[in-house]
């Protein structure tokens, strides 16, 4: 069964390549949405200029196919809210500490 968890799942495999993290633990994912087989991604990048933007949103979309269950992604992007350090998991934060 498709769910929100296995979605996750999923994304913890999407690496933002300049930093080395995947998107989950950077916060990027605010919010996934499931309709039958259709997922729906709302996301953003640590930077409007993010120059990896294209591949991280092209790598989502092929990680997410992997699910048998899907057969269609959206990914939304959004900049509202701003992505800040703050989003990051506290491990996260911690080992990137003075990178942002």
């Amino acid at each position: 069964m498709l769910t929100e968890e296995s979605v996750r799942t999923m994304l913890m495999d999407v690496i933002d390549p300049e930093i080395g993290v995947n998107i989950i633990d950077l916060g990027l994912v605010y919010d996934i949405k499931i309709n039958g087989n259709e997922v729906r991604i709302k996301m953003t990048l640590t930077s409007p200029g993010c120059p990896a933007g294209p591949e991280i949103i092209n790598n989502v979309k092929l990680a997410i196919l992997k699910l048998k269950e899907v057969d269609k992604v959206d990914v939304m992007l959004v900049w509202t809210p701003m992505w800040n350090s703050e989003m990051m998991t506290d491990e996260v934060r911690e080992d990137l500490l003075g990178f942002f």
